[in-house]
């Protein structure tokens, strides 16, 4: 954690799991799963899913799904698809899919836009790219994000943006959004890369950082938010639920502390003979409101682990991964996370008080 003279010593919360919302509906286009979809309210109120539909041969296209409510209970109809595989970056013919995967879906009223990122699986690996809507249902690519020199080039997920202005670590007023940067060794390896990447220090292994992108610009022309001039690390695998990576969640939404998300962390369970057990939990983070480099809190527990059938077994067992949040409340929340990579699940969040006292950094 980086350290803070207004850490939280205590940020608290009470999940409840309500069960499984989305399933694949024995279309060709969800055969290998729907899971971990972005979330928006649209204009007109309604609660929107943005499902990752994932057909044979891992190709994946970003559905749109209304939400209808009925009390407490919530049912999602598929309207369509918000983005198919069509521009170059998210097309190609080698083994291992391609498409268009795990969306993240902010609305940024100085843009007075909704704004998705997601992983474009193209020719170059994954990439983030980001998608521009005026109401949430119609969606137009603004393209790939680009880092200038000196920052990571190459292979990146989890891009999340943040939904108002920010000052940069160089003080620059800017729009920011969490990515995660990828090494070569986890992608070409796998499991097997496992004891190489625990001997990595934290620093050096898969970790969240924030991106951040200078807002005078994009407000005189909005493809200038694909310009990337800083990012800061926030999130190392350092915990013991999260040695393997951490990656962004959903998107931040502001509380009284500052920007809270919900992040999902990777560890790995020995097995023997050289094998491992992944499994993706789930942790809150709280950043400073103005400067969101400075983590004010951070779980030092997963908040959620995988639990019952529906999330320990599926196309990638294990698996909580968060990517949606609604406020339905000053301090209440649902959120929608993929289970096992398989089929999507909705929670509700009961954030505690905010806790008054604070916690000395370390020395």
């Amino acid at each position: 954690m980086i350290p803070s003279l207004e850490s939280l010593a205590r940020f608290d919360g009470t999940i409840a799991r309500l069960g499984v919302v989305l399933s694949p509906n024995g279309s060709a286009e969800e055969a290998e799963g729907v899971l971990n979809p972005a979330g928006a309210t649209a204009r007109d109120g309604t609660f929107l899913l943005y499902p990752r539909c994932v057909a044979a041969g891992n190709v994946s296209r970003v559905g749109i799904c209304r939400a209808l409510r009925s009390g407490d209970d919530v049912r999602f109809e598929r309207l369509g698809f918000a983005l198919e595989p069509q521009a170059p970056y998210e097309l190609r013919t080698a083994p291992g899919g391609m498409g268009c995967e795990d969306p993240r879906v902010t609305f940024i009223p100085v843009l007075d836009r909704y704004v998705m990122a997601y992983t474009a699986f193209g020719p170059g690996g994954p990439r983030i790219a980001v998608a521009l809507s005026q109401d949430g249902y119609r969606w137009e690519r603004l393209g790939l994000v680009r880092f200038a020199r000196g920052l990571h080039q190459g292979d990146d997920k989890d891009g999340v943006f943040f939904p108002e202005p920010v000052i940069s670590p160089h003080g620059v007023r800017s729009i920011a959004l969490y990515h995660r940067p990828m090494l070569r060794l986890s992608l070409m390896d796998g499991r097997g890369a496992v004891p190489t990447l625990l001997d990595l220090p934290p620093e050096e292994r898969e970790g969240t950082r924030i991106a951040y992108v200078p807002l005078d610009p994009v407000l005189r022309d909005v493809a200038k938010l694909l310009d990337v001039r800083e990012s800061a690390p926030v999130l190392p695998p350092d915990a013991p639920w999260c040695r393997i990576k951490t990656g962004a969640g959903t998107p931040p939404v502001r509380v009284a502390e500052g920007w809270f998300s919900i992040f999902h962390g990777v560890n790995a369970r020995e097995l023997g003979d050289g094998k491992y057990a992944m499994q993706y939990s789930a942790g809150f983070v709280v950043h400073d409101a103005e400067r969101p480099h400075i983590v004010r809190y951070r779980s030092h527990n997963p908040v959620m682990v995988p639990e019952g059938v529906d999330e320990t077994h599926g196309i990638v067992s294990n698996v909580v991964f968060p990517t949606a949040i609604d406020a339905r409340g000053e301090r209440t929340f649902e959120f929608y996370y993929g289970m096992a990579d398989a089929r999507i699940g909705r929670a509700r969040l009961e954030l505690a008080a905010p806790y008054a006292g604070i916690e000395e950094p370390a020395a």
